[in-house]
């Protein structure tokens, strides 16, 4: 199966088998779901699982919830038109975890109870920190689904040769309520069993087309390379830096940008740390961001050998010219290779990618409305946890029909550079915040509000009045508005978390010693214990 059957007839495959494959992983992970899940009457049923996870579990887990479309199918193809900068992705992507596993995987798990704004509420018992974490994470949840939504769309349009805006549309719809079930019947866990068997399939599916490529030129990784500059526009250009981050100042500092939010942002995504609290303890924790380490470190040497392997024997003109552009590079190398039915079944490994990680984000979104606004601020912590789990249900309906939206106005965008975007902001508005509630005993109410909404705001900001916006027709990043003449962009960057990122640290830093209101410091010793030795940790879980 060549690559020029696709550039002849503009489809992939057989539509009849990809549908029936998808349709039966649908149906059996459905059925998984509702008998996994059991009751989800108490919050800490729906939103940690029970905690009654093992760290292996929810590592492997994290690992399916972690591994999105961004890194399937994006990462796959920036590697497959721009060599080594697109694997800077992978290489940040993986680097972020040590900061997880070294600073904020232990203490994280005992401090909170289900929501990142616990930790900041633990620590200063303010109604207004706890309202501007929400907001942070709602925000968070909604780049990165936009990223998934928007995967969702040109992986299936692929798959079924739509290419019209209608026919889109209905895909991202399927993909909607697919997610809204699994969130609604089974909460975390059986959001968890989800992400789990995601991981297993995904991992499976990629060592096996890995394996696969690496036949194709020897078994040699030098070959594979040699082959694949051999049939790049760029020649050997893409076996060095400069195709995507070169050509000047600002391209450098672009790429300062992005690994800064890359490396820093993991820590601060809140889906993730979500599932910091579906473990029993600690060192559970940390044992989870262990397995994961691993589970992403095999995976990204894999796209690796996946991009190059797209570059040389599907090519730049198939890829670009595919329904959903460089995101459709590695499901046209399984179409190359083996044909309908492995394009098929790899296109499943990327649909229940889509599946799983919008789950996630949709259970932590609503999650963090329901227990932090609902509960914790219109309530006054006195909500009845019915209640609490019915407002949280109800939110994600909502976020469901806004992700269906915003994901098809987002469709034409790379995943991987959406997904860096919500990096950004999580490395602005979460993670400055979270490492001075945990180890900065001057830090105040202030300081938290400072810091969180100036690095939202900034982040956020910069991003509408960026390339990524408007006056940009760069193949990595094409313009949400697509008329080329409309051109509000006056920050030079794609990335803002150069600028943003210290920005929200020093924000967090003035608002503390300038506020008139002293830390407390009996506060900061009872949240130093239970942080570095779980002492009260079960307790503030129960509430």
């Amino acid at each position: 199966m060549k690559t020029h059957d696709f550039l002849a007839s503009g489809t992939v495959g057989d539509p009849a088998v990809n549908i029936t494959i998808f349709a039966f992983f649908v149906i059996v992970t459905l059925i998984i779901v509702v008998t996994a899940s059991g009751a989800n009457r108490s919050t800490s049923d729906y939103y940690a699982g029970g905690r009654n996870f093992k760290g292996w579990q929810n590592g492997i887990a994290i690992g399916g919830d972690y591994l999105s479309a961004a890194s399937f199918l994006g990462i796959g193809g920036l590697i497959a038109l721009y060599g080594y900068d697109g694997f800077l992705y992978s290489i940040g992507f993986l680097v972020g975890w040590l900061l997880v596993l070294l600073l904020i995987a232990g203490p994280l798990r005992n401090t909170g109870r289900y929501t990142t704004a616990d930790v900041f509420d633990l620590r200063l018992r303010n109604t207004r920190v706890r309202g501007a974490a929400a907001v942070s994470t709602l925000t968070i949840s909604f780049f990165y689904l936009l990223a998934q939504m928007a995967g969702a769309g040109s992986l299936v349009s692929l798959l079924l040769g739509v290419s019209g805006g209608a026919g889109q549309f209905i895909v991202i719809v399927v993909v909607g309520i697919a997610m809204l079930i699994y969130v609604l019947v089974g909460g975390m866990k059986g959001t968890t069993w989800v992400q789990m068997i995601k991981a297993g399939i995904l991992g499976v599916g990629t060592v096996v087309l890995t394996v696969w490529v690496m036949t194709e030129c020897g078994f040699n990784f030098s070959n594979l390379l040699a082959h694949a500059a051999a049939t790049s526009p760029s020649g050997k250009a893409v076996l060095g830096p400069g195709l995507l981050y070169g050509g000047g100042l600002s391209a450098h500092f672009n790429f300062v940008s992005l690994a800064m939010a890359l490396v820093l942002g993991t820590a601060g995504l809140p889906h993730l740390i979500m599932r910091l609290y579906t473990v029993p303890d600690a060192t559970e924790a940390r044992r989870s961001v262990v397995w994961t380490v691993w589970l992403v470190g095999v995976f990204y040497l894999c796209t690796l050998v996946l991009g190059f392997g797209a570059m040389w024997l599907v090519g730049n003109k198939a890829i670009l010219t595919a329904p959903g552009g460089s995101d459709s590079a590695v499901p046209l190398l399984a179409y190359h290779l083996g044909g309908t039915l492995l394009m098929g079944l790899v296109a499943a490994v990327a649909f229940a990618t889509i599946l799983a990680v919008v789950a996630g984000l949709t259970i932590t979104a609503s999650a963090s409305f329901a227990h932090d606004v609902y509960a914790g601020i219109l309530r006054g912590g006195d909500a009845d946890p019915r209640d609490e789990v019915r407002v949280a249900r109800t939110t994600a309906v909502v976020i469901g029909l806004v992700a269906v939206v915003v994901g098809f106005l987002a469709r034409k965008i790379d995943v991987a550079f959406l997904v860096s975007l919500a990096f950004a902001i999580a490395a602005s508005a979460n993670l400055p915040s979270i490492l001075y509630s945990l180890f900065w005993r001057r830090f105040t109410a202030r300081g938290a509000l400072w810091s969180i909404y100036g690095g939202l705001i900034s982040s956020v900001g910069l991003i509408i009045f960026s390339p990524v916006v408007s006056g940009s027709a760069s193949a990595a990043s094409p313009s949400l508005i697509t008329d080329p003449h409309v051109n509000f962009a006056f920050f030079p960057l794609s990335n803002p978390g150069i600028v943003t990122i210290p920005l929200a640290f020093f924000l967090g830093w003035l608002g503390s010693v300038t506020d008139p209101l002293p830390p407390e410091d009996a506060r900061f010793a009872r949240v130093q214990v239970r942080a570095l030795t779980g002492v009260g940790a079960e307790r503030g879980a129960r509430g």
